[in-house]
């Protein structure tokens, strides 16, 4: 069973034109809140998005801003990190391919990586907001004093556990 999206904004194609049209959104407390939990936040405190939708025959984009200010939580330390985003977005939402199956993956090429599917007579400009969002968040956040933290842990650092470091090492055993 599919869960309807926490901050879902649909918008019916057929009420778009070739001529952009502009549009404000923005989540309420809960929407945050549920949100917050789906992407593992700590806290959304503002997210909104400005676009301006248009349509070419089945096919329609978005292209526009996600603002968001969120609480993340430090990978090392747990602490709270504050952070904003502001991330430009251009989207295509397109029906399905008709051919193959359902279930039948589809391959995009690098120029379609912003293309979003949609079945019925809307796309959803909440859901391609939240999206927006998890991929600008930092997928390994960092409170200040994190490094010492990962050091007092003995996690060494890139530099210490990398490839370079490892033939430094050789190289040094080989000297004796």
């Amino acid at each position: 069973m599919v869960s309807a999206p926490e901050f879902s904004r649909p918008v019916l194609i057929d009420t778009l034109g070739a001529e952009p049209r502009g549009q404000r959104i923005e989540a309420d407390r809960s929407e945050r809140e549920a949100l917050a939990r789906r992407f593992g936040l700590a806290r959304i405190a503002r997210l909104a998005a400005e676009a301006r939708l248009a349509r070419d025959g089945l096919e329609a984009t978005a292209e526009g801003r996600v603002e968001a200010e969120v609480t993340q939580v430090c990978v090392a330390t747990g602490a709270p990190v504050e952070a904003r985003i502001d991330a430009p977005f251009r989207i295509v939402f397109r029906p399905p391919p008709e051919e193959g199956r359902p279930d039948e993956e589809v391959e995009l090429s690098r120029s379609e990586l912003d293309v979003v599917f949609y079945r019925g007579a809307a796309i959803d400009l909440g859901e391609a907001a939240a999206e927006t969002l998890a991929l600008a968040l930092d997928p390994y956040p960092r409170a200040p004093g994190a490094e010492q933290a990962l050091r007092t842990a003995g996690v060494k650092s890139e530099a210490e556990a990398g490839p370079f470091a490892a033939l430094a090492s050789l190289r040094d055993k080989m000297k004796k």
